[in-house]
């Protein structure tokens, strides 16, 4: 096998068996993709991608054809018999490719196989346009189930035309699952006061949707939130009963709170009624066996209306029943339940009631990680997929590093605990400010980490080659730069909404948001007990910038290396020829520079900086810091449009007007 030193191009994910000739193949100028209908791609799909790319790459156009009747430069087959294994002895998804004088051939084992071996194709040829180089390729994924997991509710809906993007993306990575998240958006019979002015999905969305991902072997996967997350819904007039605390529901709007509370009172009837319409709805509109009802942080069981039934079973059992209810009602329609780990996980008692067909999905998303979590559930019996994260929520631009490290961290604890699979997850707290698009470099961790867990890829290199391969750039510097961005996030987007969010909308402190912010948590009851009041808005704040005072310090030089990015990613952007991502990029960066100077005049107003220190932005310049924001805004949200619904733009263009409005109220 050649080195990465010694060539160009890239694949990814990285073939577990490959070798380079030292020749070259020219694809001739009117060729033809031969596929065999055997493989069972009705629309020939596999050979109009081929054809596509070659199409976009050389500027010729080729021919499809199928039977031994016609002949085919590249040919794409299904094995008579298969002798190639992969990793864990399994043959599902495994190909070869052949790249010589001869022509070009592709045989799967399955039609999932080829489909995968045509995406390594088109990927060389992206990189290499006519010519390509001879090789020889036997590969196959060591997870059989291949996921990604989207959020599409906490504040952005995806068009339908950005999904199938989305999924043409997943698919040349070899993925074969996709999930979307949902709470409240999606257009539910009878449910219009929770899903309303929310962009919400419809049944037409999806099962165009899922016809789409079926063509491309992406299984796309139910998953609706019916049990904790329910902060939409249990704020609404006709459902807020079925909560655990219905007296909240017309507290303002909040970020944090919407990802901390509004739980269903599971030990009321009707919440299980409530469950099993949303389940029985919306499994019709999908071909795949499996669902995945959620089940997570589930923050108020037994803490409100069911506390007194909680006390009586305790709350392990409370959960477990729930569950275990739902679970049983969508085994007995013939489905497969999923559903978070997370509580079963703390209370271990739980993991010894489930069904045999249900699947836990492991999620851990700590950049260092240990494998206990995913040891308890081999050890209890109980089937489970490792679910990392590209790390992007709650920030403008992503952390690469942290989704490096636990993305590789979490593939191979699940290898080594024969776990069945991988599910990447791509959140979206604090109403989406992520772009989608930003996510790109995680989820490719995920495509290499699980077709190859056990690999010894590094960072560095892989970075290099995600630029290649995914960004055409040559100098393979694109995504390393975007990391080195990332890292200059001082005051990001979580802070900002926390310092706005402390403030309950009556000018009081929010207890409930202070009570996630660390440095605040430890103080609000020793406050009481101190002075006999609680903690106003001016003390969290205080509390909250002092607290931030060495990291507030790294501000203007952390703004001067982003600004370098910049100017170095630049030149890169402009000849990737991919306008969509440069403006995504350019936007997030121009944010951040932002952030990052609002939150060092928030510091100086509250005395953690001295105003000589305020470098180009000083205390009469806040207004002008103001009108930037407001201007980033503008175009911020033109970009949201490329891939999203308005959904919550609304949300997000709220919360910077509020900072631009408490800049100008310290200038005065």
């Amino acid at each position: 096998m050649a080195s990465e030193n010694t060539r160009k191009w890239a694949i990814i994910p990285e073939p577990n068996s490959m070798t380079v000739g030292e020749g070259t193949v020219l694809l001739p100028y009117a060729g033809r993709v031969n596929e065999s209908i055997a493989i069972g791609d009705g629309d020939f799909l596999l050979a109009h991608q081929l054809v596509a790319d070659i199409r976009s790459a050389t500027g010729t156009d080729w021919d499809i054809a199928t039977s031994d009747m016609w002949s085919g430069f590249i040919r794409l087959r299904i094995a008579d018999s298969w002798d190639f294994d992969s990793q864990d002895g399994g043959t599902a998804g495994a190909y070869t490719l052949t790249i010589n004088t001869d022509g070009i051939t592709i045989t799967g084992c399955d039609f999932e196989g080829v489909r995968n071996g045509v995406q390594t194709l088109r990927q060389l040829i992206r990189q290499n346009g006519a010519v390509l180089p001879e090789l020889q390729i036997a590969d196959a994924p060591a997870c059989q189930i291949r996921g990604y997991y989207l959020d599409a509710t906490r504040g952005r809906v995806p068009t339908l035309a950005w999904l199938k993007q989305w999924a043409d993306k997943l698919c040349l990575y070899k993925y074969n699952q996709l999930q979307l998240y949902i709470e409240h958006t999606f257009a539910f019979d009878g449910m219009s006061e929770t899903w309303r002015g929310s962009s919400p999905l419809t049944p037409a969305d999806t099962l165009e949707f899922d016809q789409y991902c079926a063509n491309l072997g992406i299984e796309l996967v139910p998953s609706v939130s019916t049990f904790g997350h329910q902060y939409v819904a249990m704020r609404t007039q006709e459902l807020r009963e079925l909560g655990e605390f219905p007296e909240d529901a017309d507290r303002p709007f909040s970020f944090i709170e919407r990802m901390r509370h509004h739980t269903l009172n599971v030990a009321d009837d009707r919440a299980f009624a409530f469950s099993a319409q949303l389940v029985d709805s919306y499994l019709q509109l999908f071909r795949s066996k499996r669902f995945n009802i959620c089940a997570d942080e589930t923050f108020d069981l037994g803490k409100g209306k069911s506390k007194q039934e909680a006390q009586r079973v305790g709350v392990a059992t409370l959960y477990a029943t729930y569950v275990g209810k739902l679970c049983e009602h969508l085994s007995k329609q013939g489905r497969e339940p999923m559903f978070w780990g997370d509580i079963a996980i703390e209370m271990p008692e739980i993991l010894e009631t489930l069904p045999n067909n249900v699947t836990l999905l492991n999620w851990q998303y700590e950049p260092e990680a240990t494998d206990e979590k995913i040891q308890l559930v081999a050890q209890a019996g109980a089937k489970q997929i490792v679910c990392p994260a590209v790390w992007g929520w709650n920030a403008l631009l992503p952390r690469i590093d942290d989704a490096w490290n636990n993305i590789a961290r979490i593939a191979r604890y699940g290898l080594d605990c024969g776990a069945e699979g991988m599910l990447v997850t791509d959140w979206g707290d604090f109403g989406h400010v992520n772009d989608p698009r930003m996510a790109v470099p995680g989820m490719i961790f995920g495509a290499q980490y699980a077709w190859n867990p056990a690999g010894d890829t590094a960072e560095n290199d892989l970075l290099e080659r995600i630029s290649r391969v995914e960004y055409g750039d040559c100098s393979a510097r694109f995504v390393a730069l975007l990391r080195n961005a990332s890292a200059q996030a001082v005051f990001t987007w979580r802070e900002l909404v926390e310092y706005l969010e402390l403030d309950d909308g009556t000018g009081n402190c929010n207890t409930d948001v202070a009570q996630t912010i660390p440095c605040l948590a430890d103080r609000l009851v020793d406050h009481l007990s101190d002075c006999g009041n609680a903690m106003t808005v001016r003390e969290a704040r205080n509390r909250m910038m002092r607290n931030m005072a060495t990291t507030i310090e790294r501000i203007p030089q952390a703004n001067r290396a982003l600004q370098q990015c910049m100017v170095d990613i630049a030149p890169i952007a402009a000849h990737m020829g991919n306008p969509g991502i440069t403006a995504a990029v350019r936007i997030a960066m121009e944010g951040q520079l932002l952030l990052n100077r609002v939150g060092f005049a928030l510091a100086e107003a509250h005395d953690v900086r001295d105003a000589h220190d305020a470098g180009d932005w000083r205390p009469s310049d806040y207004r002008a810091l103001a009108r930037e924001l407001e201007c980033w805004c503008e175009a911020y949200a033109k970009e949201w449009n490329a891939t999203s619904q308005p959904s919550e733009l609304h949300r997000i263009q709220e919360t910077v007007w509020k900072a631009a409005d408490e800049l100008r109220r310290i200038s005065k």
